[in-house]
């Protein structure tokens, strides 16, 4: 694990595939993607709509496991949620996973969690992998 990881992020794996991502979501359930400065700066917070300035009730969070009209492999599915929000990452910004109890939506129908647990680091492996399987698998901007 990287010296340099983000405090509350030291103590759990940091993933390089989507397939360690799914089979984790497979073995823990309900899991969660935030991109942040990591759990320790999280911990105690919530987010905030930017637009608004409503603060909301817990921490915006994206979706890892697939909902269940989701008939495409499961890979894809974390790929397109790591890559709809990655222009967040950058600075001290990085990616990891999360469990918690959903406490409403956000403006964006994002959940919202409170009560986090942080169960892995998103390794830069990740992304680039989701960057690939999400111009191969997808049509951006159709519609």
């Amino acid at each position: 694990m990287s010296a340099d990881r983000p405090a509350g992020l030291e103590e759990v794996p940091e993933l390089h595939s989507l397939d360690e991502i799914v089979q984790l979501q497979r073995t823990v359930g309900q899991v969660y993607l935030r991109y942040s400065r990591g759990p320790a700066v999280d911990a105690g917070e919530t987010s905030t709509d930017k637009e608004s300035g409503c603060v909301l009730p817990g921490l915006s969070t994206n979706p890892i496991t697939p909902e269940p009209w989701w008939d495409r492999p499961p890979q894809q599915w974390v790929a397109r949620q790591l890559c709809q929000y990655e222009h967040l990452l950058g600075g001290d910004q990085v990616g990891w996973l999360l469990t918690g109890r959903e406490v409403g939506r956000g403006p964006d129908c994002e959940p919202l969690l409170a009560d986090t647990t942080p169960l892995a680091a998103i390794g830069p492996e990740c992304v680039e992998e989701a960057r690939w399987v999400y111009r191969e698998a997808f049509e951006p901007g159709r519609g």
